[in-house]
């Protein structure tokens, strides 16, 4: 059987960055159990167990070296994972093998390695969403200034700008980085906490002696780089954990599916596209084709992330007493893949985030063709300034506004309000006071210092705390 006989993910073959797919690979995960295994040698031994320093330094001149093949073998016989991996350990440390695992039971390696994965995950998509929200940085003030034409309902609306939109996507990713930073800072782990939670095998192995016990859950903790424990537990960690890491992807995936909606709606209007490389074909049949593809992906794994996640929350709610076993086969698949669909999502953020093609002339004529009828209020009260009566200004206004309007919807002309305005002897402007009154800047507020308010408020404070010197390309592979 070749690679092209069997099933292989598309997050491997397509979506997700090697990074990520690192942190759940079978490598990642039993390299990891060893070096639980020596944490808790070391700490037990501390503690006063016998255990020699030979038996540890033989596990930790071993911890790549796994025979997977063996393994299976392992697993085959015993129908049991992690004794595979005990057998497996002691083959190649056998002067360790009798105090390797002991006192554990398998949700210590299990729980306590997808504790640390999950961490590390975390962090890895902090720095891409910083990237990500960097390269946002970036557009919002190169275009804080250019007027565009906002939208409410999908129909136009008053002024805004091309950076402060970019502004209102940043703020959602903000908001998901905060929520990120908040639960990667309170990510318990699972400790050493014995077969139902109890500590009771510890207990028994240091002769009842409490403290002893106590401290052996700090020091494995500790050495695993953690400073939070959970204080108790059964044997297993509480699933609400998951659920609460995973709510984070999946806030960040509403925010990730927006921003590619209006992307791809922008793309529609032809004002703003994603990158569009030299020979990308946009459709077999329809050469002229331009299609948003990887906005569509982000918004399809977008959609698969937000799904996945509501598996975290039914598996936490039907675990019995101390554990089911029911949780296990769909842990696999749920959080494994939804951070994997997440790693996707922003490896194609930060492509289109880094090259967004804006079309200025295109925003500037759909300005023209919608801002007189915005601008009405506007004549009228200029025409005042000028003596004018306002009840009678609001008439002929309103006339050459319907006159305009059925032109534009029925006979698909352009809009001509505005010569007929020039054009009204009743309404005492001219052409230079029209081209003063409809300058697009006088209609979009504070758009532009809001975006940089914004930005050196908010946005700058987390980019300078969390970037790292890792430079991500945002490769996406079609």
């Amino acid at each position: 059987m070749n690679e092209f006989d069997r099933f292989r993910t598309p997050f491997e073959e397509r979506y997700s960055s090697k990074e990520m797919l690192y942190l759940f690979s079978p490598n990642k995960k039993f390299t990891t159990w060893r070096k639980l295994w020596i944490a808790l040698a070391e700490s037990e031994k501390e503690l006063g167990l016998n255990i020699t320093q030979e038996q540890i330094n033989e596990m930790k001149s071993h911890i790549e070296d796994i025979d997977f093949e063996y393994a299976k073998e392992m697993e085959k016989k015993f129908r049991h994972d992690v004794m595979a991996h005990v057998h497996s350990f002691g083959k190649v440390c056998p002067s360790a093998m009798p105090i390797i695992h002991l006192g554990a039971t398998s949700a210590f390696v299990g729980d306590n390695t997808d504790i640390i994965v999950m961490k590390e995950a975390l962090e890895l998509v902090r720095s891409k969403l910083v990237a990500v929200l960097e390269n946002l940085k970036t557009f919002a003030l190169k275009y804080k200034d250019l007027p565009a034409l906002g939208f409410t309902h999908f129909q136009p609306a008053q002024l805004t700008t091309v950076g402060k939109r970019a502004a209102l996507w940043m703020q959602d990713f903000m908001l998901d980085l905060e929520n990120l930073v908040f639960e990667h800072s309170n990510i318990r782990f699972r400790g050493v906490k014995g077969t139902t939670g109890t500590q009771a095998s510890f207990l028994h192995l240091f002769n009842n002696d409490h403290e002893k016990v106590r401290q052996l859950d700090k020091l494995v903790s500790s050495k695993m780089g953690f400073e939070k424990v959970f204080g108790v537990s059964g044997q297993t960690y509480t699933r609400k954990q998951d659920s609460r890491i995973i709510a984070v992807l999946a806030g960040f995936a509403e925010s990730a599916h927006k921003f590619a909606t209006d992307i791809r709606l922008l793309a529609n209007l032809k004002e703003v596209e994603e990158p569009f490389e030299k020979n990308q074909i946009g459709s077999s049949a329809m050469a002229y084709k331009r299609n948003p593809m990887r906005s569509e992906r982000v918004c399809a794994l977008s959609r698969f992330i937000i799904a996945a996640s509501s598996n975290t929350y039914y598996t936490h709610s039907v675990q019995w007493f101390e554990r089911t076993l029911d949780d296990s086969a769909n842990r696999r698949l749920s959080i494994s893949e939804t951070f994997l669909a997440a790693d996707a999502v922003l490896e194609l953020l930060l492509n289109i985030t880094s090259g967004l093609v804006v079309y200025e002339k295109v925003i500037a004529k759909r300005i023209s063709e919608e801002l007189p009828f915005m601008a009405t209020e506007n004549i009228i009260m200029e025409s005042v300034q000028h003596g004018a009566d306002r009840q009678e200004m609001h008439e002929q206004i309103r006339i050459h506004s319907m006159e305009a309007g059925k032109r534009i919807k029925q006979d698909g002309l352009d809009n001509d309000l505005l010569k007929r305005v020039i054009a009204d002897d009743k309404i005492p402007l001219n052409e230079k006071d029209i081209e003063r009154i409809l300058n697009p800047k006088e209609f979009i507020g504070r758009a532009p210092e809001q975006t940089v308010e914004f930005i050196e408020n908010e946005i700058d404070p987390l980019i300078s705390r969390y970037k790292t010197n890792k430079n991500f390309e945002g490769i996406v592979n079609v």
